[in-house]
Parts: C-alpha cells; sequence; structure tokens
C-alpha cells in the first residue's frame, strides 16, 4: 500500500529505491548495530545516508555469526560486550528507516526464540522494510517467510556461486526485494581481485529472478563497487571496508560517510 504515492509497504520502498537511485546501481552499505556503541551506529546510518545510500543493511550482533569475517565478527563481539542488544538495534533500525529502507540482517535463532510471528512485528513496528536470515535456507520453515509477508517486509535471499542451477531457480522464483548475491565462495572481507568474476556472478543471478540483483561480500572500493555495477548489477553492498573504517577513527560517523560518499561518487558515474 502507498500513501499520496508514497510506499509505506517494506517491499515497495525496497523497489523505490532500486528504482530512483540515480546512479548506476543501489548503493547499499552494511553497518553493525551497536557497534562502536548504539548512539554511533545511528549516527554512521545518518552519514552513510547524507552521503548517499539508498538502502541501509543493518547487522544484528550475534555470539556465532556464520556469514561473517574476522572484522565483522569483531565488531558484533565488541557491540554485546557494550550492551547492544535486540532492542538497542531496533532502535537503530527505526531511527534510519524513516529516511531509507532499511534490511536487517540476523541468524535464525535470534527470530525463532521469540517466534517467528513475534519478531518480524517488531521489526515492522521500526518501519523496517526487510530482514535478510543466512542460515534460514529456502523452505526449512515456512513461519518467517509467512510472518514477513502478513507485515510487508521483503524476506531477502542470497545466493552464492555454489548454488546448484536448480535451487538457484527456486530462489530466485520467490525472491522479494533483491536476491542478495554473494560474489565468492567464504564469508564476508576485503579482497584485492574481484573484478573479473562480477559478470558471470551476476549474469547467473539475474537470468534465475525478476527481483533486483545485489553483489556482495569482498566489495571494497570505488573501482570494485564500479566493476560491480558495470557486470549489472542492480545494487552493491559494501560491509567489511565500513565495519572497518568506524573502528580505526576517533569520528566513526565521519570516516564511514566520507567512504560511501567517495563509493556513492563512483556509482554515479554516466552509464
Amino acid at each position: 500500500m502507498s500513501e499520496n504515492g508514497v510506499p509505506t509497504n517494506g517491499i515497495e520502498r525496497i523497489a523505490a529505491a532500486f528504482a530512483q537511485t540515480g546512479k548506476r546501481a543501489a548503493l547499499m552499505p552494511y553497518l553493525m548495530g551497536g557497534y562502536p556503541t548504539l548512539a554511533d551506529s545511528i549516527g554512521i546510518g545518518e552519514a552513510c545516508i547524507k552521503a548517499g545510500a539508498d538502502i541501509i543493511e543493518l547487522g544484528m550482533p550475534y555470539s556465532d555469526p556464520l556469514a561473517d569475517g574476522p572484522v565483522i565478527h569483531a565488531a558484533g563481539t565488541q557491540a554485546l560486550q557494550a550492551g547492544a542488544n535486540v532492542a538497542g538495534v531496533l532502535e537503530v533500525a527505526r531511527a534510519l528507516a524513516q529516511s531509507v529502507p532499511v534490511v536487517l540482517m540476523c541468524y535464525a535463532n535470534m527470530v525463532f526464540a521469540p517466534g517467528a510471528e513475534a519478531f518480524v512485528e517488531r521489526l515492522a513496528k521500526t518501519r523496517a522494510s526487510g530482514l535478510i536470515v543466512p542460515d534460514l535456507p529456502l523452505g526449512e520453515d515456512p513461519r518467517v517467510g509467512e510472518a514477513c509477508k502478513a507485515h510487508g517486509l521483503a524476506l531477502v535471499p542470497l545466493v552464492a556461486p555454489t548454488t546448484t542451477p536448480e535451487r538457484l531457480a527456486a530462489i530466485g522464483e520467490s525472491a522479494e526485494g533483491f536476491m542478495y548475491t554473494v560474489s565468492v565462495v567464504g564469508t564476508t572481507g576485503e579482497r584485492a581481485e574481484l573484478g573479473e568474476r562480477f559478470a558471470q556472478v551476476v549474469e547467473r543471478a539475474k537470468a534465475s529472478t525478476r527481483a533486483p540483483v545485489a553483489l556482495g561480500f569482498g566489495i571494497s572500493t570505488p573501482e570494485h563497487a564500479l566493476q560491480a555495477a558495470r557486470a549489472g548489477a542492480d545494487g552493491v553492498i559494501v560491509g567489511t571496508r565500513l565495519v572497518r573504517a568506524a573502528g580505526e577513527s576517533a569520528d566513526p560517523a565521519g570516516a564511514v560517510g566520507a567512504v560511501v560518499g567517495e563509493l556513492a561518487a563512483s556509482l554515479a558515474q554516466a552509464r
């Protein structure tokens, strides 16, 4: 549903963000909720938005993050030690979702502990637009998808270079919001050489879905971002580089905002 042409449904908000980006591809920064502190993560998110972010991926710190590389894992550990919890990170989502679509990334135990319906309802009340659960395979448990559908949120799937053609087709057919397309085998982290792999990965994903294809894992420089966009990615997700910038500066928001500004400028280059 929409009000006066402005999307209120989370899936619609994500679609509008991809359609109205004004860049070669939507810029999708990842930030760890509660890192270095909850207040800092709100400031970092606001700096990302000001610098040109189109969609924010917000990580929920977790003790056993299977998909996270060492930088993001360490950030999550520090956030937990500083007192970050589900309620606090959902308030970060609430603050940022007033400006851009926010997609929460968390693990299945965090969703099922209170119950899928209860968790998704809490998330929807923040005006977040979607949910990523990397350790919830397609078809494993329908309750999360049903809850997301009931509340107008996108349950965003992940696919990898190792995803079989049959499974890729099934995931692509049901994808909502966007298809999170992992560019490399392994966990999150910065890599030096990626450009030549992008076209094949993106082409394979796009052939399986009508949803936008967002490329992530390993993208860390403006050059990587532009290579991903030129390869046909509809969105570019950058995480580890930004989390590292937040941890290395006395001004986390300023440091992250500067990197996001460089990425946005690269993606704004003419097609």
